[in-house]
């Protein structure tokens, strides 16, 4: 196999174009995603979910993209249009957004992954890329694609599937699973099987599909075009392309996903369920991060509204705020603060205590509050004296609860209106991101 240089891997990424879905719903998210598809859920204190993704591609050299939306995609498209559209296109670099077609004329828009890719096909192709690298806009993850390519193209693969080894009980119902033989060519695929097929070495292990693919353009359009034709399909990556792919005798490559960062180990999360989500947020505040938002070497590009720094006032009060992030805009009045991420603009009044507390961009959290694992949504404005996260039992009558006892909260549970209010101005006189 040849030796993946730098000039070499150059050529491949720049004939690459990726594509980027990012129209899904995330129904396990809750109210997170009532006004806003899931990756555009902001992360990490000032990211939204899909910016992982983007930065990959501009870490890989890959600057072309084209993002599939559907669900909900304002905020999303906004999102983009203000801080990734800075492309040089005189270079032909350029990141392109693309609506649901609805080619098919089905009241029920994308019908499955593959479906999402086939109805844009003819905008596609018009691009006229040699490969494309098919990824999912709401995982957090670093990755190289570059190497990727590289094996893709030196194995002579059809078709080329990014993998992880996980728990098989954590692959249960959740991801693709798949077997593959002792060069990496994938001799079988399950999607969300009920009982994952173990890696033969292990009693416990599978390997799973991080729904990342590299393919050619012909061979894409070859697939798509006749999935489309055929009666009970689902017209899924997972679950029709891959399996049908590899019935056929293609040559279908599982690619293990190393984190680019030297000696640690690799980093996937698929925040798709609240749990999960707080767990991902919570993980960034580890004295050893899993994934490293300060690595020099591998940033995370987002769009940056002007914010003055955060401010930190000292009313009398006890002061203390202790492993956390805090945003621009942000104004701490003599209050405690343990383990927890304040987004963009948030206000925190005199007397309050916050443990293991997500606050969105816009909050005010009124004087005296008590809140524990707790998630407040966009604009949440949480009156004084309020307790949130110590009865739980209590919180379900008027908040989201969930089964490792996170507690969501958004304005329409507050009674404050909908969750989704661009000319909103908090007290501190600034208008937070939406």
């Amino acid at each position: 196999m040849r030796a993946p240089g730098a000039r070499f891997v150059s050529r491949l990424t720049t004939n690459t174009m990726a594509l980027i879905l990012a129209g899904g719903r995330g129904e396990r998210l809750g109210v997170l995603t009532d006004w806003r598809t899931k990756p555009a859920v902001p992360f990490g204190g000032k990211f939204r979910i899909i910016d992982f993704t983007l930065s990959n591609c501009l870490h890989s050299g890959i600057n072309k993209a084209c993002i599939l939306t559907q669900y909900k995609s304002h905020s999303l498209i906004k999102h983009l249009m203000r801080g990734w559209t800075k492309m040089n296109t005189d270079r032909g670099e350029f990141l392109d957004i693309i609506p649901a077609q609805q080619w098919t004329g089905d009241e029920n828009w994308y019908q499955g992954t593959a479906d999402a890719v086939y109805q844009s096909l003819d905008i596609i192709e018009g691009y006229g890329p040699e490969y494309l690298l098919i990824l999912a806009g709401d995982h957090i993850y670093n990755m190289d694609y570059g190497e990727m390519l590289a094996e893709h193209v030196n194995l002579g693969a059809d078709f080329t599937v990014a993998c992880m080894t996980v728990e098989a009980d954590l692959a249960k119902n959740q991801f693709g699973v798949m077997e593959v033989d002792k060069g990496g060519r994938i001799i079988g695929f399950e999607e969300k099987p009920s009982e994952p097929k173990t890696i033969p070495e292990t009693s416990n292990m599978a390997l799973a599909s991080m729904g990342i693919y590299v393919v050619s353009r012909s061979y894409l359009s070859k697939c798509l075009r006749e999935d489309a034709e055929k009666k009970g399909s689902s017209h899924d990556f997972g679950r029709d392309i891959i399996p049908g792919g590899i019935f056929r005798g293609h040559h279908f490559q599982a690619h293990q996903f190393r984190n680019p960062r030297e000696g640690h180990k690799p980093y996937w999360r698929d925040v798709g369920t609240i749990d999960a989500y707080f767990q991902a947020n919570m993980e960034l505040l580890s004295p050893s991060p899993p994934i490293d938002l300060y690595d020099p070497n591998w940033s995370t590009v987002t769009h940056q509204p002007q914010m003055p720094p955060a401010l930190f006032r000292d009313d009398g009060n006890i002061q203390k705020v202790q492993n956390t992030m805090v945003s621009g805009g942000c104004i701490i009045d003599g209050s405690q603060v343990y383990q927890s991420i304040l987004y963009s603009s948030v206000r925190v009044e005199p007397g309050c205590v916050l443990d293991q507390v997500l606050a969105l961009p816009g909050c005010e959290i009124g004087a005296g509050a008590i809140l524990r694992k707790v998630i407040l949504d966009n604009y949440c404005s949480i009156p004084p004296n309020t307790v949130i996260g110590e009865d739980l039992k209590e919180d379900a009558k008027k908040y989201i609860v969930t089964e490792n006892g996170v507690v969501v909260v958004n304005r329409r549970l507050l009674g404050q209106g909908d969750g989704y209010q661009p000319n909103i101005t908090i007290s501190s006189g600034l208008r937070p991101p939406t």
